[in-house]
């Protein structure tokens, strides 16, 4: 399973990077805004890091979505328009794809929706598993039938796991067959901890000490 951060923080991004880990980066324009910075120049710096960024268009209509998709395609190669889920987008999926630009479709809430974004020519499926499991519902049970789903017909779209809210939701979305999951920095980094590795560290440390002496 590919591991990718959901952040626009260069930071945080140049940490994970240097853990050997990191396979992509998505944003969203809360994501954008937050870190100030001219967008185009943002997207280009994650670019250079990762093989895959996924950079969202605002536009609500699909005209304005494929304007906008054909631009953010063009800041870097390793661009993922990212394009919300419904009927405008859709059309846009459908348009873009078959200019050869590679789509995140995102906000997906459902099996169904992930089917027809899929159909319509995404590279990518977002299903927002915590988002789901807000509302009462198994956001992990989502990836389950979207996997079923896609093994069933040989669907070569990918599937993402997103809106992730902690290390055990990384595990189920493995277990699940997700192809990639997109984490907070924080979930990533809680991905490396556990009590009994420092318990342990600190034993080696303590009986090297004891015969060695400390450095």
């Amino acid at each position: 399973m590919k591991i990718f951060l959901d952040t626009a923080n260069i930071e945080e991004i140049r940490t994970a990077h240097s853990w050997g880990i990191l396979d992509g980066v998505t944003t969203n324009p809360s994501l954008a805004a937050k870190e100030g910075r001219p967008f185009e120049e943002m997207i280009k710096e994650i670019g250079d890091l990762v093989d895959s960024v996924s950079a969202e268009v605002i536009s609500t209509a699909a005209e304005g979505m494929i304007k906008e998709g054909l631009k953010n395609s063009k800041i870097h190669k390793n661009v993922y328009v990212k394009i919300p889920m419904g009927i405008e987008g859709l059309k846009a999926i459908s348009a873009l794809s078959k200019k050869g630009v590679r789509i995140n479709c995102t906000l997906i809430f459902s099996a169904n929706q992930a089917l027809l974004a899929a159909k319509a020519g995404a590279a990518y499926v977002s299903p927002f598993i915590g988002r789901i499991d807000d509302t009462g519902h198994d956001g992990m049970q989502v990836v389950r039938d979207i996997r079923q789903i896609f093994d069933n017909y040989d669907i070569k779209t990918q599937l993402l796991a997103a809106s992730i809210r902690h290390p055990v939701h990384v595990l189920e979305a493995a277990k699940a067959g997700a192809d990639i999951a997109t984490m907070p920095f924080k979930v990533l980094e809680m991905m490396t901890k556990h009590p009994l590795t420092d318990k342990g560290m600190q034993q080696f440390l303590d009986d090297w000490n004891k015969v060695y002496g400390k450095k």
